[in-house]
């Protein structure tokens, strides 16, 4: 009987560990903000979930947030992810959502930075596509480009071709070739 109590309580334990969303906050009419994680660290993504809206949108607003998040969803459900700023005390921080027909209060608790690791900022530019391009082109000095001698015998070349074609076109014309 003791080791069975024992895994029933590791069990409960384990389940209560590992919920995915911890209720941050409800509202009276039954509205409800959840968010995972429940503590976060400055830096951190969040995500937002709350119930009890009739509306399709929705915008969770606090001053945690990098910015505010747009939540989207349908059947009174709603969903949205945000950031929380990295340069932010911890400690509790309220969250406001606006719906349609109602606005929900919620809080959220950031934690402090814990073994002496700073919170993630950039270190170099992002490699946003195109290769070395980014990096080789912001390294060169800007200077003014103007067409060169090679561009005037290009321009040329292609201006006596178009000439050659009409004057081609134009004879086959006149003597009913075409």
């Amino acid at each position: 009987m003791g080791s069975l109590c024992l895994t029933l309580c590791a069990t409960v334990l384990a389940v209560a560990a590992s919920a995915p969303a911890a209720q941050a906050a409800q509202a009276a009419d039954g509205g409800g903000v959840s968010v995972t994680p429940s503590t976060p660290a400055p830096g951190a993504d969040l995500a937002l979930r709350v119930t009890g809206c009739a509306g399709r949108t929705a915008t969770a607003s606090s001053a945690a947030f990098v910015a505010d998040a747009r939540l989207t969803g349908a059947g009174g459900s709603l969903a949205g992810e945000t950031r929380v700023r990295s340069a932010i005390e911890p400690g509790p921080y309220d969250v406001r959502i606006t719906c349609a027909d109602l606005e929900v209060k919620g809080r959220i608790t950031v934690a402090a930075v814990t073994g002496g690791a700073a919170p993630a900022t950039p270190a170099a530019p992002v490699d946003a596509g195109g290769g070395w391009t980014a990096t080789h082109l912001s390294a060169m000095e800007p200077h003014a480009v103007t067409p060169g001698t090679g561009h005037a015998v290009t321009g040329l070349v292609l201006a006596g071709a178009a000439a050659v074609a009409v004057v081609l076109r134009r004879s086959r014309r006149s003597c009913g070739t075409d």
